[in-house]
């Protein structure tokens, strides 16, 4: 069987196809790889990286005859400088002071340009999950620690009570066909 980064020749030949289908209907690359991943049972993360990938192998001359004659590229990725992190990091905990949301301070600092709100969003999430302690000393620092621990705090607490919740109805469950056994045993 012969794989181009993981999938087979026909399957890359295929999301390809679909995604040069959908790009010239309109339809936006993130709904192209949500609808591909569930119509393949693939997540859609992963649909993403692996058209990513599959772009920058062009080198490769089974690549090259799967895209010819598609307009098929993606933009260069552009790392945040550390610089750059830092002013995320600042222009969200001066919103979060002035009582924003993580979206609106996100917003604000990238002054309306959709594509710039989005890459910021994407690295603060990026930030808050990679990075915790960092993102934990900034809040502080900044005066809103406790809001950022207490949403921390608030999941744990949600997801203890989802086990929680889990074990009892597997209990009631056991119970329920301890019952009927008894039942059926009279």
């Amino acid at each position: 069987m012969n794989k181009i980064n993981g999938y087979t020749e026909e399957e890359a030949i295929g999301l390809i196809e679909y995604i040069y289908s959908g790009r010239n209907e309109g339809k936006t690359l993130s709904y192209l790889f949500e609808t591909y991943g569930k119509e393949h049972s693939r997540a859609k993360g992963s649909v993403r990286n692996y058209y990513y990938a599959f772009l920058k192998k062009r080198d490769d001359s089974r690549v090259q005859a799967i895209l010819d004659g598609k307009d098929l590229r993606a933009g260069e990725i552009k790392p945040f400088t550390e610089e750059e992190t830092e002013e995320l990091i600042d222009k969200v905990f001066e919103g979060k002071k002035r009582g924003l949301s993580v979206r609106r301070a996100i917003l604000e600092a990238s002054e309306g340009d959709e594509k710039r709100m989005l890459r910021m969003q994407n690295k603060y999430r990026n930030l808050l999950k990679k990075q915790p302690e960092r993102m934990e000393k900034a809040a502080q620092e900044a005066g809103v620690g406790n809001l950022f621990l207490q949403k921390r705090l608030e999941k744990e607490i949600d997801a203890l009570y989802r086990r929680i919740a889990e074990d009892l109805k597997q209990e009631n469950e056991a119970l329920k066909r301890e019952i009927e056994a008894l039942k059926k045993g009279e």
